[in-house]
């Protein structure tokens, strides 16, 4: 390990780290991890079981006693390169850096030579050489020298100046000059995804020599608490890239079935029904007639009926999508699930969720379902209105109905009447808002309004506050 271990094994060395280390447990507690004393405890133990110059080593076991969940991993290992950076960050102005002079032939032939070694590490070069590449390349082109005399690190100016694009284009035409004969698409096609995989490579590496240079500047507490992204189901259901969409919706199932042996062990405990009298009155007589051990009815709780409202507009569309899949990944929890979506239209869609992936059904939905009567704008008040005409007289005593959308109506009729005659005839009936409440009555939306009208409306924006819902229903 290039400088993650302290230089000596003295005990004052070994207190430091151990500090460092205590530190890290406390950026992932920040972060969201539930990383409590225990595991900073635990991570400092194992600091005498592993080699502290084996820097992969070090990083498995400090995950070890630390993370809890696959999904925690990336948020680690971000914090694990700021506390226990690989190397020290170097000081000075020299090293070929950028200062804005564009005409000088030196720093010319140096840019050429930072490239040149970048497409070499791609090529081939190893994970070294592309993390040595990465250096060079924020090095030349992500430096900036102020006038105050500080220096600063940014990451558009390397990604400006390097074209990811540009670099998988010519990493493959190297490639077909260096081949006999044209290469086949198929042999194409695993150079490309090997090189595409070796760019994302180097990309994180840059992002993580960017935010070496950023916590010496300004102290790594301040970078860890500002850069460092959150798990991914604490993070906002509007602003996932597709990566990040594909991790969210692995996460669904394992949840679902977390949240089911939660919810059948909820019922085991509360397994006692009413008193029954007459049982107790005839085990008294032992007693004297004094009820010591009283007799309760074996309690039979029921499972819900649950009714899905959904708005699938381009607004909350993707807050809808994880909403219906975690639900009908949760239906051997309900009696039954009924789903319909709506837009200005509204169409029944539980068959698509019941027989097929949650994804391939959320795509059919929007494809083929029948959600659109005038101009394919948000219509709350229609929506309810039809489902009251068409769907009221399902709901019985034992039906929750959860109601998914953001209230904005488009300044259109509201129909909240609907809502309440729904609220008399159903169990209970929820509305579950993506948007964050201070923006709740703003603009066209109306969701005070709607809000007076249901048990309660809460405010969801990512899979753990809509973990945290459906176990509260079910």
């Amino acid at each position: 390990m290039d400088g993650a271990a302290p230089g000596g094994t003295d005990s004052e060395g070994l207190a430091g780290f151990a500090g460092r280390v205590l530190d890290l447990v406390a950026a992932l507690r920040r972060a969201g991890l539930p990383a409590a004393q225990a595991e900073a405890i635990d991570a400092v133990r194992s600091l005498a079981h592993v080699d502290l110059l084996e820097r992969e080593q070090l990083r498995e076991a400090l995950a070890a006693v630390s993370v809890t969940s696959v999904s925690h991993r990336a948020t680690f290992d971000e914090l694990f390169d700021l506390y226990l950076p690989a190397r020290d960050v170097l000081g000075g102005a020299g090293d070929g850096a950028a200062t804005g002079e564009g005409d000088d032939p030196q720093a010319q032939d140096d840019a050429g030579d930072v490239r040149e070694e970048v497409l070499e590490a791609l090529g081939g070069g190893g994970d070294a050489a592309i993390r040595r590449a990465a250096r060079s390349a924020v090095e030349r082109y992500g430096r900036v020298d102020g006038r105050d005399g500080q220096t600063t690190y940014f990451q558009y100016r390397v990604y400006r100046a390097i074209d990811v694009h540009q670099l998988l284009r010519e990493l493959l035409q190297r490639e077909q000059d260096v081949a006999e004969e044209d290469l086949t698409p198929l042999e194409e096609r695993l150079l490309e995804d090997a090189f595409r995989q070796r760019i994302r490579a180097f990309q994180q590496e840059v992002d993580a020599e960017i935010r070496r240079h950023a916590a010496a500047e300004r102290g790594v507490d301040r970078v860890a608490d500002r850069v460092v992204r959150p798990p991914i189901e604490e993070r906002d259901l509007f602003h996932l890239d597709r990566q990040e969409q594909e991790e969210l919706r692995a996460q669904i199932r394992p949840l679902a079935r977390k949240l089911a042996t939660r919810v059948a062990a909820k019922r085991r405990i509360g397994r006692d029904g009413r008193l029954d009298v007459r049982r107790t009155v005839r085990r008294s007589l032992i007693t004297g007639g004094v009820p010591f051990d009283p007799t309760f009815r074996p309690r039979r709780p029921h499972r819900p009926e649950l009714v899905v409202l959904c708005d699938v507009s381009g607004s909350v569309a993707s807050f809808a999508r994880f909403t219906l899949q975690l639900v009908h990944a949760l239906q051997e929890q309900f009696a039954s699930v009924r789903s319909f979506a709506f837009i200005d239209a509204l169409d029944e869609v539980t068959p698509w969720f019941t027989h097929q992936d949650p994804a391939d059904a959320m795509r059919r939905v929007l494809s083929e379902a029948d959600l659109v009567w005038l101009d394919g704008h948000s219509d709350y008040g229609r929506a309810f209105e039809q489902f009251h005409r068409e769907h009221g007289r399902s709901l019985t005593p034992r039906t929750t109905v959860l109601i998914l959308g953001d209230a904005r109506n488009n300044h259109r009729q509201a129909n909240a009447w609907v809502l309440a005659e729904v609220k008399r005839r159903a169990r209970q009936v929820y509305w579950l808002n993506p948007e964050p409440r201070r923006f709740w009555d703003t603009g066209d939306s109306i969701a005070v309004r709607y809000a007076r009208e249901v048990d309660d409306m809460v405010e969801v924006r990512n899979l753990k506050q809509l973990a945290s819902f459906v176990e509260r229903i079910t």
